[in-house]
């Protein structure tokens, strides 16, 4: 199997998520090509449930990677860079699926004795496809739904070869923030006669800056971070709509519900104090990532004594990540795996070192069999 040509032929299809049609050909398509002695394969809206027969399984174990693009326009020049406009594998999901072809390539060639499932799921950028994949697993296809289950996320920061995680909180809660503000437009040169949602909009911005540092235990964390605020449509017309947009990031759940409750409370002052009318969207909730104990301290001792793999201790992080829909109800380890990439995530120069080709595949393959 190749896969620096799988890789790069899933790099120039990015589709962002549920619209993941042309990437689940492709993945079907090379799936096909494989013994299916031992395959069983079913399919979940764009996505993929592959289950591959252990020669003497007592349990299932899962592998689950992520399949869908961003909004993002590709500036790395490449030559097999994006062949969508506008969008762009910017977070490293091409590098996922085509680790977990090499595996499933890995898993028929030399079986282990285990069942091994590998989740190809959409829409892991928005709106979420962990939980409705899960929950369509654990009502349509229980025998697809795995005993433990495992996933990677890579790492730019991190060289080819490093793996890093740590047991229990890996990564944030998360939710999307989309504020809209609805007053009366005007002449410039009459403002009394109107409803400001430019002024309103500043003035509730400021106002929701001071929820982390007012109304969160400052022995906990919190982000609360406005990335857009667009008002008004030219210089001498007093703003009808104005609309903020950003991202609300806890390490508890607990911490999560106060910061929205406070949102709620504030946005209720802007409308008495602006006379305007004030709408909350959430947009999509992501639940923390939380790694087993035990099977992450198992990783992490694998990955220390195996040759060309290099393990660390990592930190939690504000990331977000809809894995944390399955670790809520079946024990598992997310793991970042480094491609030493001076871009970061979501960053339209992202260029993965495609050695973690060479090494992951086979790494987990390897490691599946010590389950």
């Amino acid at each position: 199997m190749d896969l620096l040509k799988i890789r790069r032929d899933l790099h120039k299809i990015p589709e962002i998520g549920f619209q993941e049609w042309k990437t689940q050909t492709y993945l079907k398509a090379h799936i096909d090509t494989l013994s299916q002695d031992r395959l069983e394969v079913v399919e979940w809206k764009t996505g993929l449930a592959v289950k591959v027969r252990g020669t003497a399984s007592t349990k299932t174990i899962g592998w689950r990677t992520d399949i869908d693009g961003l909004p993002i326009t590709e500036e790395t020049g490449l030559p097999f860079q994006s062949a969508h406009p506008g969008y762009m594998h910017a977070c490293g999901h091409d590098i996922h699926m085509t680790i977990a072809l090499g595996l499933l390539n890995r898993l028929i060639e030399e079986p282990i004795a285990d069942d091994a499932v590998i989740l190809f799921q959409p829409a892991e950028e928005g709106p979420g496809g962990a939980l409705p994949f899960r929950e369509w697993l654990k009502n349509d296809q229980p025998a697809f739904l795995p005993d433990q289950i495992y996933a990677l996320h890579i790492a730019p920061e991190h060289p080819v070869g490093t793996v890093a995680t740590k047991p229990g909180l890996l990564f944030a809660n998360t939710s999307e923030l989309y504020i809209d503000l609805h007053g009366k437009g005007g002449h410039a040169a009459f403002p009394h006669l109107t409803e400001d949602m430019a002024v309103a909009a500043a003035s509730l911005l400021m106002q929701l800056q001071t929820i982390v540092s007012r109304n969160v235990n400052p022995m906990d964390s919190a982000v609360l971070t406005v990335g857009k605020l667009s008002a008004g449509t030219v210089q001498n017309i007093i703003a009808e709509h104005a609309r903020l947009e950003g991202t609300i990031r806890t390490l508890n759940l607990e911490s999560m519900l106060r910061v929205k409750k406070r949102i709620e409370a504030i946005c209720r002052a802007v409308e008495e104090g602006y006379n305007c009318r004030v709408s909350i969207d959430y947009g999509s909730s992501y639940l923390e990532v939380n790694n087993d104990e035990e099977l992450a301290e198992a990783f992490l001792r694998f990955a220390d004594e195996y040759a060309g793999v290099h393990a660390v201790r990592s930190e939690a992080a504000m990331t977000g990540e809809d894995f944390g829909y399955f670790t809520e109800e079946l024990p598992g380890v997310m793991f970042w795996a480094g491609v030493d990439s001076p871009f970061g995530l979501h960053h339209s120069k992202l260029n993965p070192d495609e050695a973690i080709l060479e090494i992951m595949p086979e790494f987990i393959h390897d490691f599946f069999r010590t389950r």
